[in-house]
């Protein structure tokens, strides 16, 4: 697996700003400062904040070199100081080089100490060409740069450039889906599955056959009897041991070049967020609504693309009194930063999240409130399920793979949501446009106080 040690991410809202800002159509170089919360885990993750755009008419701008005035500079410290953030100073590259240029190097050795010295953490410099894509660089300690080695631009494409894959003269060739280019790709990126039962077990298995360079398993729970019919790689021999611990052997079985990291806690810990944080990708295969809203919280927070899948079999009664399945479906959700949330879309509610709590704290609370019918009562899963789990997980996975290496007719913005629908033999698609968008004030946040915002992460001393 290729280690990587820094990571920059832009979310698409603030990518889209930065290109309009340094390609203003005119063929002239321009400037910008970007303001980044920084994730301190196994790699460094930089996830673009903030935006100071450098005026163009306060630049000499020409095709191939640029000037623009300190003040600006100042303003990015005083900014990054309050709140932590590093900087990167990004110019435009019009030309297409993507690369750094000797003018570059000249630049960066002039402007990264006082950008060091005054944000009092990490600082780099970015180059953008016409495409969008970015190339950019450290200065972790002393003068010499350090290659950001993965740039990632997470919207309904979800944009991936890894340095050791371009050269010093244009952006790398797009990767086909399903070919050893793409096996190459997600050999460099880092997976997280919240929940590894019926459908998350699926989705792992899918990840690591893929090659995924390394999977985090989030799930609290042991194996029972009850989920060998519906566990992949569950024996009867594992009844009783953690889920995360069978999966993660499983996988080191067949994967010994993957870096497997089980963590045996729920996502509403904190222990869980912070691994979490360390990934590029989200998966969400959980039942309950409140690990959907962590889900959604930490997606946002961090910056992290996530897909969330769901199962259900309604039924029906007859006219002789018999309940019959009435629908098989599955639902896979896809979000990306700035855009539409779980909660948006109803994924999840304050009814559906206060009936988990009442399930977990006060059981017979929740008992009565589901029999007067304020809450509506959860259709039990039929246990034989695992088909039904596998449509769900393939799609979800290919969601992934269709965003990173498009080759879907139809744009991806048209697939916000898929739902099949197995009696029907329906599938439907909902587009992003079509869901209301609230915002989030925590995006790109990262892991302040309190975690995800939630004070019941909040941290004992910050407690006390």
């Amino acid at each position: 697996m290729h280690i990587r040690q820094s990571t920059l991410v832009l979310p698409p809202g603030v990518h889209g700003q930065l290109h309009r800002h340094l390609f203003p159509g005119d063929g002239l170089e321009a400037a910008a400062l970007l303001l980044c919360t920084v994730v301190d885990g196994s790699r460094l993750k930089f996830i673009v904040r903030d935006i100071l755009q450098v005026p163009h008419d306060a630049c000499d701008r020409q095709a191939d070199a640029l000037t623009w005035p300190g003040e600006y500079v100042e303003q990015a410290i005083d900014l990054a100081e309050a709140s932590g953030l590093a900087i990167f100073a990004a110019h435009s590259h019009p030309g297409g080089f993507f690369g750094f240029s000797a003018l570059d190097d000249a630049s960066d050795a002039l402007l990264m100490p006082a950008l060091r010295l005054g944000a009092g953490v990490a600082c780099g410099s970015a180059i953008m060409t016409p495409d969008g894509k970015i190339r950019a660089r450290t200065y972790l300690r002393g003068p010499a740069p350090t290659p950001v080695d993965f740039v990632m631009v997470p919207g309904s494409d979800i944009t991936l450039s890894f340095d050791a894959l371009s050269d010093d003269t244009r952006p790398a060739r797009p990767i086909a889906a399903f070919t050893s280019g793409m096996t190459e790709v997600v050999s460099k990126l880092s997976a997280c599955v919240i929940g590894v039962s019926g459908t998350g077990s699926v989705v792992a298995e899918q990840l690591a056959r893929l090659g995924f360079g390394q999977i985090i398993l989030i799930d609290f729970d042991r194996i029972e009897r009850r989920n060998l019919n519906r566990i992949l790689n569950a024996r009867l021999a594992d009844i009783g041991a953690l889920k995360v611990d069978v999966f993660a052997n499983a996988i080191r079985s067949f994967r010994p070049d993957c870096d497997v990291r089980p963590v045996a806690a729920s996502i509403s810990t904190r222990a869980a967020v912070f691994k979490a944080a360390e990934a590029d990708l989200l998966f969400s295969c959980v039942d309950s609504a409140e690990g959907r809203f962590i889900a959604d919280r930490l997606a946002a927070s961090l910056a992290i693309p996530l897909f969330d899948v769901g199962v259900s079999i309604p039924t029906r009664v007859g006219a002789d009194g018999h309940r019959y399945i009435a629908e098989a479906c599955g639902r896979i959700d896809y979000v990306f930063p700035g855009g539409s949330t779980l909660g948006d879309r109803g994924v999840y509610t304050p009814a559906s999240l206060e009936a988990d709590y009442l399930r977990r704290n006060a059981p017979e609370a929740y008992r009565q409130k589901t029999e007067e019918g304020y809450i509506r009562g959860v259709v039990e899963e039929a246990p034989a399920v695992i088909s039904l789990n596998m449509r769900a997980a393939s799609a979800c996975v290919m969601e992934f793979i269709a965003r990173a290496f498009p080759f879907r007719h139809a744009p991806n913005h048209a697939y916000a949501r898929t739902t099949f629908l197995l009696a029907d033999g329906d599938e439907e698609r909902t587009a992003e446009h079509e869901f209301p968008s609230t915002g989030c004030s925590s995006l790109a946040r990262g892991l302040q106080e309190p975690l995800l915002g939630l004070p019941a992460l909040a941290s004992r001393e910050l407690a006390a």
